[in-house]
């Protein structure tokens, strides 16, 4: 047990109500416990197994030790907090996001024997994983889904000593170099801390494009929630509702189901008649915004009621957060509200929006969200690069983001060798 200080801005401050702040209020309050509390740890040294450090370097184990993580804390009010284990990683290459672009990344920075991690939130939604045929890579089979190829992704890799975690990242920090500690780079999970000498980001563009809900900025972080595995706890034995007929959003109500007494999940379109059409159209290539069968094990589930065919209109509430949605059967004007206490949207269908909510300002974007880089995939920020939809590209295909993951590879060699000039390939032994 130890004492733990915490801003007193972060108990109190209401969620942002702009469209650019995508951040959860109460991960805010989590992330300012955790941060004061790796400062506690730090003033009890001689306390061994205060948190978990990993340096993780090719053909050898990973070694556990006592490590304390940071400055002292400076801040005014005290809470009392329970000392929690959180695996910290040091590693050459921190890559956010396991798609294409990151994975081809890792292959490559991996057989340049730099340790790499690739930290991925959910492996099944992004935009490759839910293209049903890949016609158009070259030397694939029209016949593989994209599911299947990023898994051959994932697995050449790992095969080159890549690490992969499914992590939720919320927030990166990029410190000064100073020259006495490389690993500059900082990702914040709620499992994991990774220290990189070099930062990728290639989380895509899926993110929500569509205006917002009324209601659905006003109560982001006091009810409203664009991630379940992030959220889904809190829910307990309580009704939510979710929004969209993606592929996510059946993950994410599939998650729910965990905890939610009632997982009301609302969709726009008609689904069941979707799902009856791929079902039937089973050699026709689309992209397949769900899994069929995925979508059959939440329809099965008891506490889900399924509203088909049904637009959200609002998202209702008062001052102690969400009370409820507002919806209405498409074609029908009666209206009817339901009482929820979480409102998890996703939208109707994909989006194209780069994800960029846990960047917090810390690299620079154009006026249209997408990560500013120049000719070597590098960000505004040296040793910080960005790879593939992420740079809101109109040329969204996965060539074109595994392209990127080599170029920022080869440019990440250079960089952390001191190189000159790209070399062009490494020998593995």
């Amino acid at each position: 047990m130890c004492l733990v200080s915490i801003h007193p801005q972060a108990m109190l401050s209401e969620p942002s109500s702009t469209s650019k702040s995508r951040q959860r209020w109460h991960w805010s309050i989590f992330f300012s416990v955790a941060l004061a509390t790796f400062e506690c740890a730090s003033s009890f040294t001689q306390q061994p197994n205060s948190a978990t450090s990993i340096s993780y370097r090719h053909r050898h184990p990973p070694s556990t030790q006592s490590r304390s993580t940071a400055e002292p804390a400076a801040s005014s009010t005290t809470h009392l907090f329970m000392m929690g284990e959180m695996e910290e990683i040091e590693c050459d290459v921190a890559i956010v996001g396991g798609g294409p672009a990151g994975c081809t990344c890792a292959l490559y920075t991996s057989r340049a024997d730099l340790s790499t991690v690739i930290l991925d939130k959910n492996p099944a939604v992004g935009a490759l994983a839910i293209t049903s045929h890949i016609a158009n890579y070259p030397g694939v089979d029209r016949s593989m889904s994209g599911a299947d190829l990023l898994d051959q992704m994932k697995t050449q890799a790992i095969q080159y000593g890549t690490r992969v975690e499914r992590a939720q990242v919320f927030m990166i920090e990029i410190k000064d170099d100073d020259g006495d500690n490389p690993y500059n780079k900082i990702v914040y999970t709620p499992d994991y801390l990774v220290k990189a000498r070099a930062l990728v980001l290639a989380t895509g563009a899926m993110g929500r494009s569509l205006p917002p809900l009324p209601g659905e900025e006003k109560y982001l972080g006091s009810g409203v929630s664009y991630c379940a595995t992030c959220d889904g706890a809190f829910y307990r034995d309580s009704e939510v509702a979710v929004y969209g007929a993606t592929g996510e959003a059946i993950e994410e109500a599939l998650f729910l189901t965990k905890f939610a007494s009632t997982v009301h999940w609302i969709t726009p379109i008609d689904v069941v008649e979707q799902l009856e059409k791929k079902r039937s159209m089973a050699n026709v290539e689309f992209n397949e915004w769900f899994d069929p069968d995925v979508l059959e094990d939440l329809l099965d589930k008891p506490n889900v009621k399924h509203w088909n065919k049904v637009r959200m209109l609002s998202v209702e509430g008062d001052t102690t957060g969400v009370t409820g949605v507002k919806v209405k059967k498409i074609s029908q004007d009666e209206e009817e509200i339901i009482p929820v206490e979480g409102a998890f949207i996703y939208g109707a269908g994909g989006g194209s929006k780069p994800i960029t909510d846990f960047v917090q300002g810390a690299v620079e974007l154009d006026e249209t969200g997408g990560v500013i880089v120049n000719a070597d995939m590098e960000t505004s920020k040296k040793g910080v690069f960005a790879i593939g939809d992420i740079r809101n590209t109109p040329y969204k295909q996965v060539v074109v983001a595994a392209a990127d993951g080599c170029i920022a590879a080869m440019s990440i060699e250079k960089f952390l060798k001191g190189r000159k000039i790209i070399k062009v390939d490494w020998v593995h032994r």
